[in-house]
């Protein structure tokens, strides 16, 4: 076959198959558009799911009656006129591919009417490259773009479409999520005739958005994110690590308004989360960075649905930091109780997703609900190294010089601390004390089953879990420990040979500091080897040829390495773990009510390291519903 210049319609139909998948496609590049149009209320309607029928309607600005052949044309847009423009864009859409390609694998009307002229005027397609004569209709100032039997010339492509009901779902959460994105503009979604969705403007309420979309009980523990740096700006409320879901579906983020999926957010989220999330577990969240347009890449996929960083590392971090924060303002209780779920039970799921714009309209500030430490119960303290504010890490000295090895030693065994005794604190104020004077947690009534502390607070009743609590808190204090001391190296009595590829061999050259910081020692001795001369004291007795390979991994795919940190985090759990109070050991009441305040003091208190609840509440309207008091 020779070489020729393909048609018109067979360039819109490939176009096509990278943009538009399925009906969802449709709706979220038409919803684009009306976004970019300027419009304040957005419709759109649905029949079989979007198979058979999208349309969307808009109040934007219109399109003139002599640009609506060219909206139809490939590569034809209003949004560009220079690569400048491209490197600041500031609109959802920018290529002009989205109309023709629609046009090309469906029957397509439009309709549009420029506020202040006379007539609306309408151009249709029948999925071919010739379109009628532009018309003249009776239409409101802004645009119609109505979509009929999607796929109906494309049958192989028509043969993935879904059940009505799936792709309904898939359509429904675009919807929502452009809603979440923009709380300034109203959205109604109908199906079959039917209103599914409706969703009032909420200008400068963000808040407002999220709850209908949320719910109250999402916004009700939610923690609130609002940080700044380095012209990154990062707003929006990260879920509660109880209220994990089985699936990642409700994760949103959002770069200068658009909805994207991008690895370098997703690594700085999945660390802010590591270790308060259980097993298999995601966590909701809806955020938003604003930065400027031109350090981020947009036009890197063909849905728009992933961009690029020019400055990834700085982004990364940034986010991270930020969100680790927000987390570790979340102490044992401090926000929404966690109502009558069982001990170990998550909480229950929230309903569909959405996020906030910018955090204007968060109920209470950052202070108010990130707290202060309770004011320790008086009392002495007598046990392991005696009663140790958990903020001093005092019980750790002892565990650090244990697996800090001296001079020219091998290879010992880690150390573990000792479980630190909870003794000498003061019993509770007597009965009758006023609710104002009650900590958070309340306090301790008794043990059940020689593993949940039992108390009373101002709400109602409180479980506490006392080996994962105790866990947390001693693993929280190693962690300060850990980070005051950094990455100590422990030379190796005999030098490892490290077989690596020559590009690994060249890193490692390269980055000899940056090695050096996370604990290796490291120099070539040959095109395809390293001599390892030094590891991380604390991972003394890991595979330490293998941790190296895989910090070089990361370092050419990022330019950074978690692996250390999260390597001596695994060990610091492990040593935390064994270093608590154990199930089955009787506890005094000032031992309980010790506890109580160290969870009220510490950071990510509300889960043990492996991310599951150390606490829970049943208040009283939940015990009244217990005995259908009231009813």
């Amino acid at each position: 076959m020779g070489i020729q210049k393909l048609s018109n319609q067979l360039i819109s139909q490939i176009a096509a198959g990278e943009v538009i998948e399925r009906p969802a496609s449709v709706v979220k590049e038409l919803v684009e558009n009306a976004l970019d149009a300027g419009a304040s209320r957005i419709e759109v309607r649905l029949e079989q799911g979007g198979t058979r029928l999208i349309r969307v309607t808009d109040d934007g600005c219109g399109i003139a009656r002599e640009e609506l052949p060219l909206a139809l044309s490939r590569h034809a847009t209003s949004k560009i006129r220079s690569m400048d423009d491209l490197e600041a864009l500031h609109s959802l859409g920018f290529r002009g591919e989205a109309l023709p390609s629609v046009s090309s694998v469906a029957r397509l009307t439009l309709t549009s009417a420029v506020p202040g002229e006379r007539n609306a005027w309408q151009l249709s397609g029948d999925g071919s490259d010739v379109f009628g004569e532009v018309m003249p209709a009776s239409h409101p100032p802004g645009t119609t773009v109505e979509v009929r039997d999607l796929f109906f010339n494309v049958p192989a492509r028509r043969r993935f479409v879904r059940t009505e009901r799936t792709e309904y779902g898939h359509c429904e959460s675009v919807l929502r999520t452009q809603a979440a994105a923009h709380p300034e503009v109203a959205f109604v979604l109908r199906h079959n005739d039917r209103v599914t969705l409706d969703l009032p403007a909420a200008p400068g309420d963000p808040a407002a958005r999220v709850r209908a979309l949320l719910g109250e009980a999402f916004l009700a523990d939610a923690l609130p994110v609002d940080e700044q740096r380095s012209g990154l700006v990062l707003s929006g409320w990260l879920g509660s690590p109880a209220r994990s879901r089985a699936q990642a579906d409700q994760q949103y983020f959002f770069v200068n308004g658009r909805a994207i999926r991008d690895r370098v957010l997703t690594a700085a989220v999945r660390k802010a989360y590591q270790d308060v999330l259980y097993h298999g577990r995601h966590p909701m969240f809806v955020l938003e960075l604003e930065l400027d347009p031109a350090q981020v890449d947009v036009n890197a996929h063909p849905t728009k649905q992933e961009v690029r960083f020019r400055e990834s590392r700085m982004v990364h971090d940034f986010i991270f930091h930020a969100l680790h924060a927000a987390l570790g303002q979340a102490k044992a209780g401090q926000g929404a109780e966690a109502g009558a779920a069982p001990a170990g039970a998550p909480r229950s799921e929230a309903p569909p997703h959405a996020r906030p714009g910018l955090l204007d309209g968060v109920p209470g500030d950052r202070a108010a609900r990130g707290g202060g430490r309770p004011a320790p119960l008086p009392g002495g303290g007598s046990g392991a190294g005696g009663r140790a504010d958990p903020g001093r890490g005092d019980g750790f000295a002892a565990a650090w010089a244990a697996f800090r090895p001296p001079e020219g030693a091998g290879s010992a065994a880690v150390g573990e601390p000792a479980a630190a005794d909870y003794a000498g604190a003061e019993t509770a104020p007597g009965e009758g004390a006023e609710a104002a004077e009650m900590p958070p947690l309340g306090f301790a009534i008794g043990q059940v089953a020689d593993t949940f502390v039992l108390a009373e607070n101002a709400r109602g009743l409180v479980l506490v879990d006392m080996h994962a609590a105790h866990e947390r808190i001693t693993y929280e204090r190693l962690k300060r420990e850990w980070e005051r001391e950094r990455v100590t190296a422990q030379p190796l009595l005999v030098p490892e040979e490290v077989e690596v590829t020559p590009a690994e061999a060249d890193r490692a050259e390269e980055q000899a500091d940056t090695l050096a910081g996370l604990g290796f020692e490291v120099d070539r001795c040959g095109r395809e080897r390293l001599r390892l001369r030094a590891a991380p004291a604390l991972l003394r007795g890991r595979d330490a040829p293998a941790l190296l390979r895989d910090v070089l991994g990361d370092l050419a795919e990022s330019g950074h390495s978690q692996r250390t940190e999260v390597a001596a985090n695994e060990v610091l759990s492990t040593m935390a773990c064994h270093g608590s109070v154990r199930s089955g050991r009787r506890l005094t009441v000032p031992e309980m009510n010790q506890l109580l305040r160290d969870m009220e003091a510490t950071e990510r208190s509300g889960q043990c390291n492996h991310g599951r609840p150390t606490w829970v509440e049943l208040d009283h309207a939940a015990l009244d519903g217990l005995f259908m008091r009231g009813r």
